[in-house]
């Protein structure tokens, strides 16, 4: 008597490789939501672009980077729910997250009065009007607000981990290390040579500016480590627990 084959099983997919996978409405939709957030995000920079009087000044700021990688992830994430082709890495979508919740919190809790930033003075900049405030509103307040609801609602729950911490500080200390090697190229009549005042080497030398980075990125560790403990705790979207469980019949 012959032993019947054995036949192949194959992997069982993970949650969040098969989340907004199975069904075309809601991954589609969530194209279509990820497409006007890196939309909104490039209108947001060309509008700054065009409006600012020190474009290669406003390259080097935190913001416009941070919202530049925004736009192109979630560009790539539109891309990769139309075609069914699973959501992009947590590394990714969590380092998004997080820049956006800095810029958000750092706008509205450190600037004041709406303004786009501080001089090289460390004094307020004078508020922003017409089109640079629509950008404004975009790059620091929609924006964030946008990144995380698409978190919250359509990113798939418990996926972020504490492994992904070295990689978003290495990216933190390279912005660091570009500023300040941006401020030493610059001839010292160049103002401004430093894009925030706290990183100004000239005022405070860079004993002082190393402590106050240092101070930042226990700041920033605290709250990545935050943002990873509410992804373990909060609801599971409603399009993965589906996966999960199988559709109701």
């Amino acid at each position: 008597m012959t032993a019947a084959p054995k036949t192949a099983t194959l992997p069982r997919p993970r949650a969040e490789d098969a989340f907004l996978r199975g069904t075309r409405t809601p991954r589609r939709t969530a194209a279509v939501l990820r497409v006007l957030v890196c939309t909104a995000a490039i209108c947001g920079l060309t509008i700054e672009l065009a409006t600012t009087g020190a474009p290669l000044e406003l390259l080097s700021r935190f913001t416009f980077q941070a919202n530049l990688l925004i736009a192109g992830v979630f560009g790539w994430s539109a891309f990769r729910s139309w075609t069914g082709r699973g959501p992009v890495a947590p590394q990714l979508t969590g380092g998004v997250l997080l820049v956006a919740v800095i810029i958000g919190l750092a706008y509205h809790l450190i600037l004041t009065d709406n303004s786009f930033g501080y001089s090289a003075t460390g004094t307020p900049a004078a508020p922003a009007t017409g089109a640079r405030a629509v950008a404004e509103q975009l790059l620091h307040t929609d924006l964030p607000v946008a990144v995380a609801l698409d978190w919250l609602l359509l990113t798939p729950a418990r996926v972020l981990r504490l492994r992904f911490l070295p990689l978003w500080m290495f990216c933190a200390l390279a912005y660091l290390g570009f500023v300040l090697a941006r401020g030493t190229l610059l001839s010292p009549d160049a103002a401004p040579r430093y894009p925030y005042p706290f990183l100004d080497v000239d005022t405070y030398g860079y004993s002082e500016v190393l402590a106050h980075a240092f101070a930042l990125s226990l700041l920033l560790v605290v709250l990545a480590s935050l943002l990873i403990a509410l992804d373990h705790v909060r609801p599971r979207p409603r399009h993965q627990l589906r996966q999960r469980t199988g559709p109701r019949r």
